[in-house]
């Protein structure tokens, strides 16, 4: 069994210690009615997405996700959450270096620099991994989030248990385009979704709003692709789908756990392609960017 199998398929246990350390963090995390700001690099950027949907959808408050690197200035908020595995993540520690207010780092590492940067730190370094490819210290942060949020995490748990059991679409080496679809925060699991395909086995990943796919992308869906959404399809995109001759499969339950299933598939998928997914190809576990100066920049 490779790394990165290992690491995901821990994952119901990793949510249900993230929902428990939830309670014993409750003041750093995010009060009722404040305004916030969620942000990450990568993997981090997408659950940061997610994060902010899964908190306006519960009635919390106003919350805004961005890239790191495009984190925009002049914007006030309660709290600023930076999401950084490594705490090493560049873009993450020059927004928090240049933001004025409050921030909150949730890390694997508390020693990296990044914690040095941030007014706060939650540490889940039980959710830490030596994959470069990210699976259980972004869904567990999520599990911490959403069990502050009220939510009942160990029936998510429970649920991880059998998606890591469930049957992964028939065929998936025979697909030359993947495209993942979903609403709400399932939207934002899509685009993590698409991610992993393409971290872990180089393949041709989409993600869209799942409305958002007969704007213009169905034009390229066709018998060599699959369509899978996070959640319950819409019927009526269902049928405008299965006329371009693509094939479809769906989560019918939660998309974080749908998510389980997707990181199987990738696994799979890079084993097809005789690729490695615990050695990605042009990847590292952090991105470390040299300063101007280093850089030779005046």
């Amino acid at each position: 069994m490779s790394m990165i199998e290992q690491e995901l398929c821990s994952q119901p246990d990793v949510w249900l210690e993230a929902s428990d350390l939830a309670a014993a963090v409750r003041k750093d995390l995010p009060a009722s009615g404040a305004r916030v700001a969620v942000f990450g690099c990568g993997t981090s950027f997408y659950m940061a997405q997610a994060a902010a949907r899964l908190r306006e959808d519960a009635g919390q408050g106003e919350t805004d996700a961005f890239a790191a690197s495009e984190f925009p200035s002049g914007r006030s908020y309660d709290l600023h959450v930076a999401i950084s595995r490594s705490g090493t993540t560049t873009e993450v520690i020059d927004v928090l270096e240049h933001i004025r207010g409050c921030s909150l780092l949730i890390t694997a590492d508390p020693d990296q620099p990044a914690a040095r940067s941030a007014t706060r730190t939650i540490s889940l370094a039980f959710a830490d991994e030596e994959s470069v490819v990210q699976t259980r210290f972004a869904t567990a942060w999520v599990a911490l989030w959403r069990a502050h949020l009220g939510q009942d995490v160990a029936a998510l748990a429970a649920q991880a248990r059998e998606a890591l059991g469930a049957a992964l679409p028939s065929g998936l080496g025979t697909y030359r385009q993947f495209v993942f679809i979903g609403h709400g925060a399932a939207a934002a699991f899509a685009a993590e979704s698409a991610l992993k395909l393409r971290e872990a086995a180089g393949a041709w990943t989409e993600a869209y709003a799942a409305m958002e796919f007969r704007h213009g992308p169905i034009s390229a869906a066709g018998p060599h692709t699959l369509v899978w959404s996070l959640d319950p399809l819409d019927p009526s995109l269902s049928d405008d789908i299965a006329a371009t001759g693509a094939a479809m499969t769906q989560g019918l339950g939660d998309p974080m756990v749908e998510l389980l299933r997707v990181q199987r598939a990738a696994v799979e998928l890079a084993a097809l392609r005789g690729l490695d997914p615990d050695r990605p190809r042009h990847l590292s576990r952090s991105v470390i960017l040299a300063s101007p100066a280093a850089a030779g920049s005046p």
